[in-house]
């Protein structure tokens, strides 16, 4: 009876040693899961607003069309537009499991941009511009200009050691650049 007691103590020591390895292995699989979903979730949105951004119809697409096809496209997914046409800077992260839409020319530059003759990327002769000037401003697209419709999501894993390693954020982008027929 004395080895069963010891041979019991031991797979409980066994165990305590294991079962951490185990349950992050575990959520690890489930958070690379979750990962994987919002990449195909989000890279599927950019795709139906990029064709809601380049439709030409007797009312061309306004920024809010795309925004709004894009959004009923991402399911699970949070988004919100604080420049929709830019600029995409890199550094600046967006909030903890949110992302942002941007409607911009292809290769949008990552600083503020100001109207010009050149520049042709917003949909449906929309001029746009931030009172505030955090924001590029738009000339309407037009003449079969490329429009890129750009996710940039903030992925936060919510296994601890996870968020550790990935400094609290895994930043997932998608896009798509389409010509519009207008």
């Amino acid at each position: 009876m004395g080895i069963k007691d010891g041979q019991r103590s031991q797979a409980i020591v066994e165990f305590a040693i294991v079962a951490p390895i185990l349950l992050l292995l575990i959520f690890g699989v489930i958070d690379f899961g979750r990962v994987i979903y919002t990449y195909a979730t989000i890279n599927q949105a950019v795709q139906e607003g990029a064709r809601t951004a380049i439709r030409a119809s007797a009312l061309l697409p306004t920024n809010a069309d795309v925004e709004n096809s894009v959004k009923q496209h991402a399911v699970d997914v949070a988004l919100a537009n604080p420049c929709p046409n830019g600029p995409i800077v890199p550094s600046t992260t967006p909030p903890a499991n949110q992302g942002w839409i941007y409607i911009t020319e292809p290769d949008a530059p990552s600083s503020i941009e100001n109207l010009s003759p050149t520049l042709e990327n917003a949909p449906g002769g929309q001029m746009w511009a931030n009172a505030t000037g955090s924001c590029s401003a738009t000339n309407p697209a037009h003449d079969h200009a490329p429009l890129q419709i750009t996710i940039r999501y903030n992925f936060v894993p919510f296994t601890p050691l996870i968020q550790q390693v990935t400094a609290n954020h895994v930043v997932i982008s998608a896009s798509a650049t389409y010509k519009t027929e207008y």
